[in-house]
């Protein structure tokens, strides 16, 4: 009896030991897109919409949380537009009228250049590991990848625009294949695929996105990355309004 005891204490505590902690989980898939301290990105963006497609580019910077930086490339009416977050600041630039902007919480649920995407989506004024408590929920498998289904639900105060977001990891290579972005009503407005799985850089990562609002037929943004780089090194003088205003 009680070396089945033994055995049955070993057993629950080697479990233990081998608990996933979903905070961690959340900050690895995040590092899978910008790095343990940097990334440059290139990549393109399709707005789609049942009459018209429209394809943007730019180029991202970014240094851990805190500091980004984004130009817009094409189309040439577009071109040199840019975004700048520094902690809790974020900042517009637009050439054709020679001014920059800094945006307020209240443009943060806004839509991004006209896509499905927010401007909180896309220069990340919330943090999904800071401003959320966190909760694997099940298992679920997407591809044929075990992920875990993390629920992600709002601090008190948090400068948050989804009213809970539930995530789905894969196992192996903490790859974010889906997400599902709920409004503080609990009703489901977006959904993010994540496909397309490769090495870049030497990261095994997901090279395209695609934003699809569940309640609008035949609309989607598709995300796709054509180059990245990690762990550059960037000088935080780099992230600044005035070199906002430089980048092309």
């Amino acid at each position: 009896m009680k070396h089945v005891i033994t055995l049955l204490l070993i057993s629950i505590f080697s479990l233990g030991g081998c608990a996933q902690d979903p905070v961690d989980i959340i900050r690895k898939a995040e590092e899978k897109m910008r790095g343990k301290e940097s990334a440059y990105t290139e990549m393109t963006i399709q707005t789609i919409r049942p009459k018209w497609t429209r394809s943007m580019s730019l180029k991202s910077w970014g240094k851990g949380d805190e500091l980004s930086l984004m130009v817009l490339t094409s189309p040439s009416k577009d071109a040199g537009t840019a975004f700048l977050k520094r902690g809790k600041e974020v900042w517009n630039w637009v050439p054709s009228i020679e001014r920059s902007i800094k945006m307020p919480p209240s443009m943060m649920s806004q839509s991004w250049m006209g896509t499905d995407m927010s401007n909180d989506d896309l220069v990340r004024e919330s943090s999904n590991v800071r401003d959320y408590t966190h909760k694997i929920v099940g298992d679920s498998t997407i591809e044929g990848r075990k992920c875990w289904k993390i629920e992600l639900t709002p601090k008190p105060e948090a400068p948050v625009v989804w009213g809970k977001l539930v995530l789905f990891v894969d196992q192996k290579d903490y790859v974010q294949l889906k997400a599902e972005q709920y409004d503080e009503d609990g009703y489901l407005v977006n959904v993010m695929n994540s496909s397309v799985i490769k090495e870049m850089d030497g990261v095994v990562m997901a090279t395209k996105l695609e934003l699809i609002p569940v309640e609008k037929e035949g609309q989607k943004t598709v995300m796709t990355i054509d180059k990245i780089k990690f762990n550059e090194a960037y000088d935080d003088s780099f992230f600044t309004v005035e070199n906002m205003k430089r980048m092309r």
